[in-house]
C-alpha cells in the first residue's frame, strides 16, 4: 500500500546550463548570485532590480536560467485517509513535487507516461502560467497537443514571466482528479513582509471510488457524493466507528509571521478556508499581487489561488488551533464537511497529541468570490473600449445517449483527442466544426491584434461555476446576480479584479475583458472535473496567421502520429470532451 506523503519526494534531476549554472530543484530561494540576491523577510518588496510596483506585462527579469525537471506518472495504490484505492501519481506522490523557479527563469518538464493502463494517453497544463508565445506548450489535449501515449515522454518549455503560486495538473479525461496534480512556486517579491515561506497547501475533495469509476453516474445521474477532502494530501475518516488516517499539521513559530499558498484542486468542492483565532493577511490571488486585505474567512473557488500571511500571535488562547477547509453546501457535496481540518500548533505546542478545542469563525455558506472590492491589484491597469464582444449563455442538456452535457450558447463542446486545434491551424484549416467551440479572435479577416476583447458568460441556473481562461489573466468587469444587460450593467474599467480563474454566479452574469495580445489557441472552461468533460467550455483561436509559426511542429506531428497509432491498437474510445 502506497500512502500520501506531502513532504515525500523522489529524486529530481537537476543539468548544468550552457551559463554553467547548476539548479537544484530543491532550493526554492536559489537564485545565481550574479542575477539576483533575492529578498530578506524586512524587504519582501524587492527582487533584484525590480519590485513589487513592476509591471511584469511590460518587464521580466532576464536571469539566463533554466530549470530541468523530471517527472514519471506511474499507477499506484494510495490511502490519503485510511482507505486504500487506486491512483494516480508524479513522481510517487500526491501532490506530485514542487517546481520552483524564479521570475524569469526558463522551465523545462520532462513528462513521461509509464502508466499501464493501455487506455490513458495524459498531458500536463500549467494552471495560469502565461505562455506567451508558447500556445503548445499550454498541455490541454485535443487543443494544444494530442496524448502522450503510454512509454513516451513530452517536453514542455516556457518562461517564468510572473511570480506568486499555482499549480499543474492533467489536462486529459478526468486524470486531474485521479492524483494528477502538483505545485509552482514562482520567487519574485511580495507587497508584504513575512518571516517564514511554509509552501503549498493543496485543499482537494476525495472519494474512495475514482473518477473513471463514478463518471457513468456523475453523466447520467448528477455529481456523486463525495466521502472526503484533503489538505495536502491526508486527512482523517470515520470508518464504521473507527478514525482512520491522519491531519494535516503544520507548526508555526511563536510571534513570526508565515506565508501560506493556498490551492484549491477540488473535482467538485467550493472551500471556505479559515484557521481558528486567527486573521488572514491575503497577498496575491492567482499569481496577480494585490492590496493586502484581513479577512477570517477566505472563499476559494476552484482553480483559484491565494498567498496569506499567518502571524502566530494568538498564544495565550490555546496552543493548538483548527485549520478549516469547509465545503460550501450551495456548490460542493461532502459527506462529512465539518471534518476537513488540519492542526496548527507553535512550535512543539499541544505535545500530547490532544485535538484543539478552539471553535470556528462564521461565515455564510456561499460560492462567491470575494468581494471586488477587497481585490485591487496592485499594480494598476486600465481596460480600453471593447473592439469585439460576444455574450455565452450556459446551460445545461443531454446527449443523444441522454447523458448531462453543459451548452454555451447551442453548443457542447467536443473535441477529439488524435486532431487537436494547432495541428488543424499548422495543417491550414480555417473551419472548424461547431462542436469544436472555436471563437476567432483576430483572424485574417479581422486583422487587429492587442485589441480588447469582452465576453459575458451567463446563466439562469441556480449553480455557481469557476471560470478559467489559459492564456491570459483576464479582467473582471462585472460579476452579480442577475442577467448582464447591454447598456445596463455597469463595467468598471479602472483598475478591476485581474486574475485567471473568477466565479460566475449562480443565477448571474460575468464580465471578462482581455487582450488579443497572446497568439494561439486558448481554452475557456468551467473548472469542475466533471463539467469539463461534460462540455462546459469554449476555445479562442487567436491570430491564427501568426500560431503556425510559434509551434514545434515535429513534436506536434510525432505526438499526433503516436497518439492515433496507439488509439488503433488499444480500442481506445473516447466518451467525454476531449479537455
Amino acid at each position: 500500500m502506497f500512502a500520501f506523503a506531502s513532504s515525500l519526494l523522489l529524486p529530481l534531476v537537476a543539468v548544468p546550463l550552457v551559463s554553467g549554472h547548476v539548479i537544484n530543484p530543491f532550493t526554492s530561494q536559489f537564485t545565481p548570485r550574479s542575477a539576483c540576491e533575492g529578498n530578506t523577510p524586512e524587504t519582501r518588496s524587492s527582487w533584484c532590480d525590480y519590485s513589487i510596483n513592476t509591471d511584469y506585462s511590460v518587464e521580466v527579469p532576464d536571469t539566463g536560467v533554466t530549470r530541468e525537471y523530471y517527472l514519471d506518472l506511474t499507477e499506484v495504490e494510495v490511502a490519503p485517509d485510511g482507505i486504500s484505492r487506486f491512483a494516480m501519481a508524479i513522481n510517487g506522490t500526491i501532490p506530485g513535487p514542487t517546481l520552483h523557479a524564479d521570475w524569469g527563469d526558463t522551465v523545462v518538464v520532462h513528462l513521461t507516461n509509464s502508466l499501464k493502463t493501455s487506455t490513458n494517453g495524459t498531458s500536463l497544463h500549467f494552471h495560469g502560467i502565461r505562455q506567451n508565445h508558447t500556445n503548445d506548450n499550454d498541455g490541454v489535449a485535443s487543443i494544444t497537443q494530442c496524448p502522450s501515449p503510454p512509454g513516451t515522454t513530452f517536453t514542455y518549455k516556457w518562461r517564468a514571466t510572473q511570480y506568486g503560486s499555482t499549480w499543474y495538473h492533467s489536462h486529459f479525461a478526468l486524470q486531474a482528479w485521479q492524483g494528477v496534480f502538483g505545485g509552482i512556486v514562482i520567487n519574485g517579491p511580495a507587497i508584504a513582509n513575512y518571516d517564514t515561506d511554509l509552501g503549498l497547501l493543496f485543499l482537494n475533495d476525495w472519494s474512495h471510488r475514482t473518477v473513471d469509476e463514478m463518471w457513468d453516474e456523475a453523466q447520467s445521474g448528477g455529481p456523486p457524493e463525495l466521502e472526503n477532502a484533503l489538505l495536502n494530501g491526508t486527512n482523517t475518516f470515520n470508518n464504521s466507528g473507527v478514525e482512520t488516517g491522519s491531519r494535516y499539521t503544520v507548526a508555526l513559530e511563536e510571534g513570526k509571521s508565515h506565508r501560506l499558498r493556498l490551492v484549491n484542486g477540488a473535482l467538485d468542492t467550493h472551500f471556505k478556508f479559515s484557521i481558528d483565532n486567527h486573521t488572514l493577511q491575503v497577498i496575491s490571488m492567482d499569481l496577480v499581487p494585490i492590496e493586502p486585505f484581513t479577512t477570517d474567512v477566505l472563499s476559494l473557488g476552484i482553480g483559484q489561488r491565494y498567498d496569506v500571511i499567518v502571524t502566530a500571535n494568538q498564544q495565550a488562547v490555546a496552543s493548538s488551533f483548527w485549520m478549516r477547509a469547509t465545503p460550501q453546501s450551495a456548490c460542493s457535496d461532502i459527506a462529512d464537511p465539518e471534518n476537513i481540518k488540519g492542526i496548527v500548533t507553535y512550535g512543539a505546542g499541544n505535545p500530547d497529541g490532544a485535538e484543539p478545542t478552539t471553535v470556528a469563525h462564521t461565515f455564510e455558506d456561499s460560492c462567491a468570490d470575494m468581494p471586488a472590492a477587497s481585490l485591487v491589484p496592485h499594480v494598476r491597469h486600465q481596460v480600453g473600449s471593447k473592439s469585439w464582444s460576444s455574450e455565452n449563455t450556459v446551460s445545461v442538456g443531454t446527449n443523444d445517449d441522454q447523458m448531462f452535457r453543459w451548452f454555451i450558447n447551442s453548443t457542447t463542446m467536443i473535441v477529439h483527442w488524435g486532431n487537436p486545434t494547432v495541428l488543424q491551424v499548422h495543417e491550414n484549416v480555417n473551419t472548424f466544426a461547431n462542436s469544436n467551440a472555436v471563437v476567432h479572435l483576430a483572424t485574417a479577416d479581422d486583422p487587429s491584434a492587442d485589441d480588447w476583447v469582452y465576453v459575458v458568460v451567463q446563466t439562469e441556473l441556480a449553480l455557481a461555476h469557476p471560470i478559467h481562461l489559459h492564456g491570459h489573466d483576464f479582467y473582471v468587469l462585472s460579476q452579480a446576480e442577475g442577467l448582464y444587460e447591454q447598456g445596463v450593467t455597469p463595467l468598471n474599467l479602472d483598475n478591476p479584479v485581474r486574475r485567471d480563474t473568477a466565479m460566475l454566479p449562480q443565477a448571474g452574469h460575468l464580465v471578462l475583458a482581455f487582450k488579443t495580445d497572446n497568439p494561439g489557441a486558448w481554452l475557456m472552461h468551467c473548472h469542475i472535473g466533471w463539467h469539463t468533460s461534460e462540455g462546459f467550455a469554449l476555445q479562442f483561436v487567436e491570430r491564427q496567421a501568426e500560431i503556425p509559426g510559434i509551434l514545434d511542429t515535429k513534436r506536434l506531428e510525432d505526438t499526433c502520429a503516436a497518439w492515433n497509432a496507439h488509439e488503433d491498437a488499444a480500442a481506445v474510445k473516447q466518451d467525454d470532451s476531449g479537455i
